[in-house]
């Protein structure tokens, strides 16, 4: 039995980051899931997961994990599932990740247009090439009062 070049390119990759991979795909799916069927205040706080014990995950290894991850998945995976995605996964591991929704209208037509970023310790890892486009709205998780 012959393997597909897609399999066998899942073989080579190191153990660490197919468990990377796959984390990110369940929670890129769950993402998607929440921004589809859920109320926005309920969809958003997805990410805002509780703080777990820290493990040997970095920012880039879930942005890299993510980002692959979407560019493979059967549907349009867009800032917010991205941005939820990694956010979840970042506060799993341990790591502060602070989630940023904004907003700007578009000079063109008018149309109000939203963006989704992330940031860790004030250095955004996902969605800020265009962040600085748009004002921000709201941060989550929350700051509990």
């Amino acid at each position: 039995m012959t393997q597909t070049p897609h399999l066998a390119r899942w073989y080579q990759l190191p153990r660490q980051r197919r468990r990377a991979l796959l984390r990110a795909l369940f929670a890129l799916s769950g993402a998607s899931a929440a921004v589809a069927f859920l109320p926005f205040r309920t969809a958003i706080e997805f990410g805002s997961v509780a703080l777990k014990r820290r493990i040997d995950v970095t920012p880039e290894d879930c942005v890299w994990a993510v980002d692959f991850a979407a560019q493979r998945v059967p549907w349009r995976a867009m800032c917010i599932q991205k941005g939820l995605a990694v956010q979840r996964l970042l506060r799993r591991a341990g790591v502060d990740a602070l989630l940023h929704y904004g907003a700007r209208r578009a000079t063109d037509s008018g149309e109000l247009q939203a963006h989704v970023w992330v940031s860790v310790a004030d250095q955004v890892v996902i969605g800020g090439e265009e962040a600085p486009e748009f004002a921000e709205i709201a941060a989550f998780p929350r700051a509990r009062r």
